[in-house]
């Protein structure tokens, strides 16, 4: 009895289509495995905008500012005058200043504000059930086996 006698008869046909070249004293049955085929695709997660916005504020500042008075004091004089009083007007101008607050706007720099992309890598679990062959050997009667296993197990 050959190591895959007890098989079904529908499996031993298909064992014979496969492996043509092999006699019926002895065959090769290969195994096969799944394995994972991960591939990494980019995609659009999303956007960020940059931009600039206006905003007001009113601000109140205190200018100190200067002006002129004109102070008048009067006090009595009682001193004899050699001068005749005419009808004449005499007047005198004592110009009078203030300071006047002018304002005026200019723009300055106060910051920059950079965007720049970067790429950060993190580990993500898969889980997936994969499948594989395992040769199984079924023994009817007194049969000996003698395993010369390689990289498969025999069970």
């Amino acid at each position: 009895m050959g190591v895959f006698d007890g098989f079904r008869e529908d499996e031993n046909r298909e064992l014979e289509n496969t492996i043509e070249s092999e006699t019926a004293e002895q065959g090769t049955l290969h195994l096969r495995k799944e394995e994972l085929d991960i591939a990494k695709d980019r995609v659009p997660a999303g956007e960020v905008r940059l931009r600039k916005e206006v905003v007001e504020e009113n601000k109140v500042v205190e200018v100190p500012v200067a002006h002129e008075e004109v102070f008048i004091e009067q006090r009595a004089v009682n001193e004899p005058s050699d001068s005749p009083i005419m009808g004449n007007e005499e007047i005198i101008r004592i110009p009078v200043t203030e300071e006047q607050v002018e304002v005026g706007k200019h723009t300055v720099v106060t910051g920059e504000v950079s965007a720049y992309k970067r790429e950060v890598e993190n580990t993500r679990q898969i889980e997936e059930t994969l499948k594989k062959e395992e040769a199984r050997i079924e023994r009817e009667g007194d049969v000996d086996i003698i395993s010369g296993e390689t990289d498969h197990q025999l069970h």
